[in-house]
């Protein structure tokens, strides 16, 4: 099971079920890196521009917009491996209910409906992309070297194809 929380601190409207394609898309990221935990975690925070600004800053000491901030939980020896030490259980599981704390996951609602317009898409597939890329993010996946960003970019396509959420 899978719960996730979405906020809104945004005066806009999305022209689509957010928390639906939210657990579509988080769902399917799941699947696909073989998540083997039953009960996970995971909030989403729609924003706006000056507030992905100040998260950017304060968390990541970087002083500009951005379209997207993910803050695993999870500290991943291997991308999309979930090997836990006991150690580290309490950090990672919830206490009361026992769920993984995947992480967190901020939009920027202005950059997203921005991307879309400038990629020629609806606001409902950049989201989805948004989503997924952060998603691959809290499950231990990266872009720093060229072949992870090739992996990375394959899953996320390969995953919204799935759904289909295409670019069409």
């Amino acid at each position: 099971m899978m719960n996730l929380y979405v906020e809104n601190e945004t005066d806009r409207e999305l022209p689509f079920p957010a928390e639906e394609v939210a657990k579509l898309v988080c769902g399917a990221v799941l699947e696909d890196v073989g998540c083997p935990c039953d009960d996970v975690q995971i909030n989403v925070l729609l924003t706006d521009n000056q507030g992905i600004r100040r998260l950017n800053r304060e968390f990541r000491q970087v002083d500009r917009e951005t379209d997207v901030l993910s803050f695993p939980n999870v500290d991943f020896c291997q991308a999309g491996v979930f090997e836990v030490d006991e150690e580290d259980e309490e950090d990672y599981f919830d206490p009361e209910t026992g769920e993984l704390i995947l992480g967190d996951i901020m939009i920027s609602v202005d950059r997203m409906y921005d991307q879309a317009r400038c990629y020629g898409h609806h606001v409902k597939r950049e989201f989805a992309f948004l989503l997924a890329h952060s998603m691959l993010h809290l499950c231990g996946y990266d872009h720093i070297a060229e072949e992870e960003r090739l992996v990375m970019e394959r899953k996320q396509e390969d995953i919204l194809t799935g759904l289909g959420i295409t670019r069409e």
